[in-house]
């Protein structure tokens, strides 16, 4: 199984990408393998023309087709994704709406937090504030059980509830029990 990590934002390093890469090692944890790629370090002439005939654009366009699950971070301007993240899913298949033209099966819960909830430190790597550790972490079992019984598998077995209360980065809990707060409502 291949999993994707598509990074929008238009900087390096952003919270967005570090929230990614973060989420990339959590799943090789589990034993999953992920590629990353972040559209910024596409060439920007042929990702504006839709220069398909360029090796870089035929690649990540390739990357996306062939990725049983991509997982996409991207800054939030205005209430939308980025234009450097649109100009790329412009290149493929109609939108329609973005997420089943890109063939998802299953889409999950969206995480939506902001730079405020996700601190970096240079000696100790990025911070997150608890309520969004929890949905991370959620997302990313949901994501990692989806992934299991895709392939057949059993999932693992979670920790017993006792070693995930010792332990508060590994929550006893669905997305479904982590609802949005009205004010981190993503639009």
């Amino acid at each position: 199984m291949s999993i994707l990590l598509l990074g929008g934002s238009p900087q390096l390093p952003s919270s967005s990408s570090r929230l990614l890469a973060h989420i990339g090692e959590q799943l090789a944890l589990q034993g999953h393998h992920y590629a990353r790629l972040h559209v910024r370090d596409l060439p920007a002439r042929a990702l504006l023309l839709a220069d398909y005939d360029d090796a870089a654009i035929a690649r990540a366009v390739r990357a996306v087709a062939e990725a049983d699950a991509i997982v996409i971070a991207t800054p939030i301007y205005k209430a939308s994704y980025t234009g450097l993240l649109k100009a790329f899913l412009d290149l493929l298949p109609p939108l329609r709406p973005v997420l089943h033209a890109l063939g998802a099966k299953q889409v999950f819960t969206s995480i939506y937090a902001n730079a405020q909830q996700l601190e970096w430190h240079e000696e100790h790597g990025l911070s997150l504030d608890a309520p969004i550790a929890a949905r991370v972490q959620a997302g990313i079992e949901e994501l990692s059980t989806g992934l299991f019984v895709l392939q057949g598998q059993r999932p693992p077995v979670p920790a017993p509830a006792h070693a995930a209360a010792a332990d508060a980065s590994v929550p006893g809990r669905s997305l479904q029990d982590q609802p949005y707060a009205p004010r981190f409502q993503a639009a």
